[in-house]
């Protein structure tokens, strides 16, 4: 160990510099999209227990019960296919997928590689509707990207 400096000989100080500097928003990330995924999942057993499909066909009855019965019976036949179970779980998939996927990239930037499924990471997060937690993405996300964006990190992630 260098005593000079207290950095081990074998550590480059730029890449620590760059590491240093994304570790915050990759963490941040990797928690929010975590904390989503699970969140996700969590509902999807929730409304897909039985009791959980009573509950919501209880609700739905609740809210047509201010229509005739006419229109009740038509805007049955209409939700049906959106609630069943298949369906239900088929339009929680591509956010646990995204989720997962910023889970994943947000690790690998945290540990400098594969910069361009950072970049990817990164500008998921800042899209409201596909990242973490609806919105709060934005400020790692852009963090992160502005981050990425300097040579010397770029540098960083080349070198190992």
């Amino acid at each position: 160990m260098d005593e000079t400096q207290g950095i081990p000989p074998d550590v480059d100080p730029a890449r620590e510099k760059a590491a240093q500097a994304l570790k915050v928003p990759a963490l941040l990330m990797m928690g929010m999209g975590g904390l989503w995924v699970l969140y996700t999942l969590f509902g999807l057993y929730r409304t897909l227990s039985p009791a959980g499909m009573e509950q919501m066909q209880a609700g739905i009855e609740k809210a047509l019960a201010v229509y005739p019965p006419e229109l009740r019976v038509q805007a049955r036949a209409i939700l049906a296919p959106f609630l069943t179970p298949t369906f239900l779980l088929f339009s929680a998939l591509p956010g646990v997928c995204l989720n997962g996927l910023v889970v994943f990239g947000a690790w690998k930037m945290k540990n400098l590689q594969l910069h361009g499924l950072s970049m990817t990471v990164a500008i998921i997060c800042c899209i409201p509707c596909c990242g973490p937690a609806w919105g709060l993405g934005l400020i790692p996300g852009i963090w992160s990207l502005v981050v990425l964006n300097r040579p010397e990190v770029k540098a960083a992630f080349r070198s190992k």
